[in-house]
């Protein structure tokens, strides 16, 4: 069964109030690929562009974002964080890659909260890098880890 349906099958909200309130965390992950025309802007581990610092602007665009998540995901509930980061830098391929870590105590997780978090980031490295070329491309987002919950997950 799916936990966002009730017994008709009518979208609703999961009801947590019966949860236990426990310490939660969850990170997640987005893949940004940029073609080199794009990469040849890159300075002390930060893109520079007309409209300023790529990276740093992406970091506040993902914790807002993170923090709205609720707004944003129709079934989602709003959350009051704890605490979120997102942290930007590159692999051995050189793509962008960004993790987004949301941590809260509470009776629900933030699964969401972190891949909304990353996405919107991801989102903004695009939109800020868009006039140098349109060949860039978000690979993936995915969750990376969730701990305090009903069960633990970490991606190996």
């Amino acid at each position: 069964m799916l936990s966002h349906l009730d017994s008709k099958g009518n979208p609703t909200m999961v009801d947590v109030g019966e949860k236990q309130v426990t310490r939660r965390t969850a990170t997640a992950r987005s893949i940004v690929s940029l073609p080199a025309e794009v990469l040849q802007h890159l300075t002390d581990g930060d893109l520079q562009t007309k409209k300023g610092s790529v990276f740093q602007t992406a970091i506040i665009a993902g914790i807002m974002a993170a923090k709205k998540t609720g707004e944003l995901i129709p079934l989602c509930h709003p959350l009051g964080l704890d605490n979120c980061s997102v942290v930007i830098g590159l692999n051995d391929e050189e793509e962008v890659v960004i993790d987004c870590t949301a941590t809260i105590t509470a009776k629900t997780g933030v699964e969401m909260e972190a891949l909304v978090g990353a996405s919107i980031a991801a989102l903004t490295v695009y939109d800020m890098c868009k006039a140098m070329s349109h060949d860039i491309v978000i690979k993936e987002t995915k969750l990376i880890s969730k701990t305090g919950g009903k069960r633990d997950f970490k991606r190996a």
